[in-house]
């Protein structure tokens, strides 16, 4: 395991999950909302997203975690692991409300700094996980079965699963992982 692709809807816990992989394998981690964001809240050009995603593909190992979907074909390519964390609206909308609420005022790990959490941006945020909650879960069901052969398929639709996978894998960084 070298490269790990991690997709999944907002608040399905991508972040949580790659940075406790990154811990267990010792494999760099990249936040996509360090390439979406700049300080401030200032979004990159679609652009220049597309070419800081392909320089971390590039890359010999990672586990990136998110979305620039336009990317995706490229990062499937090249990883050895995709995971797709398929969690219930109802929890990722509670999820996002909470880490919200307990980051307030302050940047997250996996966003830039000065990009702190604002109880005012939610209404806005909640209407596009809204509106894409049935269409995304589709796009990404249709994309994971166009895996290759050689990447390991991974879904986690609850804690359990996230603890049995993560219990899975090797303590020694590189270890490969034993089935799931």
């Amino acid at each position: 395991m070298q490269r790990v692709m991690i997709i999944g809807q907002p608040g399905s816990g991508k972040s949580t999950l790659a940075r406790k992989l990154g811990e267990r394998t010792g494999l760099p981690v990249v936040h996509i909302d360090t390439i979406h964001w700049q300080p401030g809240w200032v979004e990159r050009s679609r652009d220049e997203k597309t070419r800081l995603c392909h320089e971390v593909e590039a890359r010999e190992r990672w586990i990136f975690e998110g979305g620039h979907s336009t990317t995706w074909n490229n990062r499937l390519a090249r990883a050895d692991m995709l995971i797709w964390i398929d969690r219930s609206a109802p929890l990722r909308f509670w999820r996002v409300l909470l880490r919200t609420a307990l980051n307030r005022g302050r940047s997250r790990p996996d966003l830039p700094d000065d990009c702190p959490e604002l109880l005012a941006n939610l209404p806005e945020f909640f209407r596009f996980m809204w509106r894409t909650k049935t269409s995304s879960r589709e796009a990404m069901k249709r994309f994971v079965a166009t895996a290759p052969s050689g990447c390991r398929v991974v879904c986690l639709r609850s804690n359990r699963d996230t603890e049995v996978f993560l219990a899975s894998l090797g303590a020694q960084p590189d270890q490969a992982v034993q089935g799931h």
